[in-house]
């Protein structure tokens, strides 16, 4: 709230004469400014009398008393509800408090709100096993992933932690089950989307309007003090004449905020209409804040148990929905060494599969030609192929001429028969020179005793294109 309120530039008033409090001054909003208004029972309406106490203490044979002491609403001397007008009712200032005690104590049965980062469920995770929460830990230093762990027992016992698990494996895991959940709702969601965002932008606007009232009014009254003043009095008229004129600049300040809100409202409203068919595209979208996916969440979620099954060796989310209830969801739990960024199972294939024919940079030529990246999304060179021959143990490459010569490449097969590239793979082309390919897309392979054949030495030292002979073809032009 602070931080939406200081990008509209909402400022707060601030007595300017001590304890007399008649005259005020307008400073930009500040922490404590929006936390006294939160926790203030008066904008609910009630008027409250003995909200603290004070203590005494006997400390070292003398008596210490300590003021300013918080007592519970019951035990308040006087409070009176529906006293005035109300900026909120008294269920809505309850709520705030109990989301307000959460954020700042984290006490348990609570869900802390959204606050952005990388992980979806920070602090909507419950450990199964011993009732505590489940805490974020973010690994690694330049690309860095974070993972839901039970550390409390461990921190405060010393015991062996209960659990952790993969946060990119548990976030698309209940976001897929959130989004099955939600897709019959998405059209009212939308419509109620739109209405919010309309409600919004109409209680900001008359903020400003308000704010822009406001300042008007202290700037008339700091003329119409100016004015009354007794020209010989010249510093009192100095004094007057630079609060006028700060209050001038402030209310210009307030129109060009105005403005800003007008031409904003002028814009298209974004149609939100559209985002109920493809929810999964919608929810995936680079744009949207991680902050609106995790109040979304926790609208619709209430808690989450999280337990490890070692018998199956996978991970049990049983989501506890707002209106009662819950669903499971199985996560299988990465064997030892697994992690999100390993190379994918079809690269390789493809490199077991060409290793003992093909050199490590045809392998990585082949992968980028089939649109084949690595496990983090990088294209293929000779040195990363090495690297997962070595780690996986494959054999390696060994040329036909280390060999017994019973395989050639193109270029291979060019050079031992004189003639170019281009002839070889246009004697191909025309299906005269049988070869072999592990996959589409890989390397041509030419046995060498095919090569050696009579009519593939004569179809390429021929001149001209290369044509296959076939007897059933007749003549264009009739024998005469």
């Amino acid at each position: 709230m602070l931080i939406a309120l200081s990008a509209e530039g909402m400022h707060f008033p601030r007595p300017s004469d001590g304890k007399m409090m008649v005259s005020f001054d307008w400073v930009p909003i500040r922490y404590r400014n929006v936390i006294s208004v939160l926790k203030n029972p008066f904008y609910a309406g009630v008027y409250v009398y003995g909200k603290t106490e004070k203590r005494t203490e006997i400390i070292d044979g003398r008596v210490r008393k300590s003021y300013g002491h918080r007592k519970p609403y019951d035990d308040w001397g006087v409070m009176l509800r529906e006293h005035h007008d109300s900026y909120v009712t008294w269920d809505e200032f309850e709520r705030n408090q109990k989301v307000l005690a959460t954020n700042a104590y984290g006490k348990a049965g609570g869900v802390k709100s959204g606050r952005g980062g990388k992980a979806l469920l920070a602090g909507m995770l419950t450990c199964g096993h011993c009732g505590r929460r489940l805490c974020v830990v973010y690994v690694g230093r330049r690309i860095g992933y974070h993972i839901y762990r039970c550390d409390r027992s461990n921190l405060m016992l010393a015991r062996p932690r209960c659990m952790s698990t993969n946060g990119a494996r548990t976030d698309v895991a209940v976001t897929e089950e959130l989004l099955r959940a939600v897709a019959p709702l998405a059209i009212d969601a939308a419509l109620e989307a739109e209405r919010m965002h309309l409600e919004g932008e109409a209680q900001r606007r008359q903020m400003v309007e308000l704010d822009l009232q406001q300042a008007r009014y202290e700037a008339s009254l700091a003329e119409r003090r100016y004015a009354a003043c007794y020209p010989d009095n010249r510093l009192i008229a100095a004094q007057l004449e630079k609060s006028w004129e700060a209050t001038l600049r402030r209310v210009e300040a307030c129109e060009a905020r105005l403005n800003e809100r007008q031409v904003r409202d002028n814009a298209s409203i974004p149609d939100f209409a559209d985002l109920a068919p493809d929810l999964k595209a919608t929810w995936n979208d680079p744009n949207v804040d991680m902050r609106f996916r995790q109040r979304l969440l926790r609208a619709l979620v209430k808690d989450i148990v999280v337990t490890v099954d070692k018998d199956r060796h996978e991970i049990e989310l049983t989501i506890h929905w707002q209106g009662g209830q819950h669903s499971q969801v199985r996560i299988r739990k990465p064997k030892p060494g697994e992690h999100t960024k390993s190379t994918p199972e079809e690269a390789m294939a493809i490199i077991r599969s060409m290793a003992t024919r093909w050199s490590n940079a045809d392998i990585a030529a082949t992968l980028n030609r089939m649109g084949i990246r690595t496990g983090q999304g990088k294209t293929w060179t000779a040195h990363r192929v090495s690297s997962i021959r070595t780690v996986h143990k494959i054999e390696g490459y060994r040329s036909a001429d280390r060999t017994n010569g019973e395989w050639l490449t193109m270029s291979e097969a060019a050079a031992k028969s004189g003639v170019t590239n281009h002839k070889i793979r246009s004697v191909v082309e025309a299906g005269l020179l049988p070869t072999e390919q592990i996959m589409p897309g890989a390397p041509h392979q030419i046995r060498a005793a095919d090569l050696e054949r009579p009519e593939i030495q004569a179809a390429i030292s021929r001149k001209g294109p290369c044509r296959a002979h076939d007897e059933n073809q007749k003549s264009l032009f009739s024998t005469i």
